[in-house]
């Protein structure tokens, strides 16, 4: 994927889906979209190669909207990145920490953020995101009024930097998809490979029970299994997982076999390399390095 020239993400210039455009592929153009389903539509209609996107964070958890886009897309996963999210309290030039009365960011960015502003004596306010709340406010130019932002924003959109990494939880990471219109297929064997898939089970009963039971007795390990609604209804009727091995693996050939034998539908939306970032997690605290893991 080195030939890549244009990836789309959701959010304005600044936002943390450009810094990880940016750490993935430096050599791309990084290409704003006002919502995650332009993203989808530009690289289905060939606009763009690839879309980065967000579909987990450790502190606030999945994101919803992405788990009800990808069963109706026609794209595939092809993988995946892990960004540490560092916010940075921004203001306009000639702003100083003692004058600021209101900080404005995203919602969950204000969540992550909460002890430092009540610290600050601040009052929050809720904007569409992080790099749009930085434009709001420095297009306002009002040195009592500040955003949540990352230090690209600042760069951007020319705001000086009032406190650095100013989250409540260091462990703050989100966990990025990438996307293609196409494939892109990886031999088993060659190293830690994820397999994402979407299901449904049968209406018999005990249906998940039987269904999953083939994962356990063949030493699958699955790192994620998330249940949603569909059209309504107010019972969990499809499951997105995702499991760390290689359908061409027996095990997971196996359990998949018998996953598709209690499901109305089974269909795979990813298989590709596990971002190393998975193998420092499992490591003892002691020798962990939070650096960000990439395989692509």
């Amino acid at each position: 994927m080195n030939t890549v020239k244009k990836v789309v993400f959701q959010g304005e210039p600044g936002a943390n889906s450009h810094i990880a455009c940016h750490e993935v592929y430096p050599e791309a153009q990084a290409v704003p979209c006002p919502t995650f389903e332009d993203c989808f539509a530009a690289v289905e209609s060939g606009g763009a190669e690839l879309a980065m996107i967000p579909i987990e964070n450790s502190v606030a958890g999945r994101v919803a909207d992405i788990h009800h886009l990808l069963p109706t897309s026609s794209l595939h996963i092809i993988g995946e990145y892990f960004l540490p999210i560092h916010h940075q309290l921004v203001a306009p030039k000639g702003s100083t920490l003692a004058g600021i009365e209101s900080v404005q960011s995203h919602v969950q960015a204000l969540g992550q953020c909460r002890r430092r502003i009540r610290e600050l004596n601040l009052r929050p306010v809720v904007g569409a995101d992080t790099a749009g709340s930085a434009r709001i406010i420095a297009e306002a130019n009002e040195t009592d009024r500040a955003a949540i932002s990352s230090r690209l924003a600042a760069e951007i959109y020319g705001l000086d930097i009032l406190a650095e990494d100013i989250e409540d939880e260091a462990h703050n990471t989100t966990r990025f998809i990438i996307l293609s219109k196409d494939a892109v297929p990886i031999a088993a064997g060659n190293g830690l490979c994820v397999t994402s898939f979407i299901f449904r089970v049968r209406n018999v009963p005990a249906s998940l029970y039987k269904a999953l039971g083939g994962f356990a007795t063949n030493g699958v390990n699955m790192t994620k299994l998330e249940s949603y609604q569909l059209e309504g209804e107010f019972f969990a009727t499809q499951f997105y997982a995702e499991v760390e091995a290689h359908p061409d693996d027996k095990d997971l050939s196996l359990a998949l076999e018998e996953l598709a034998f209690f499901s109305r539908e089974l269909r795979i939306l990813g298989v590709f390399p596990a971002a190393s970032f998975r193998e420092k997690i499992s490591e003892p605290e002691s020798t962990r390095d939070l650096r960000p893991g990439l395989e692509t």
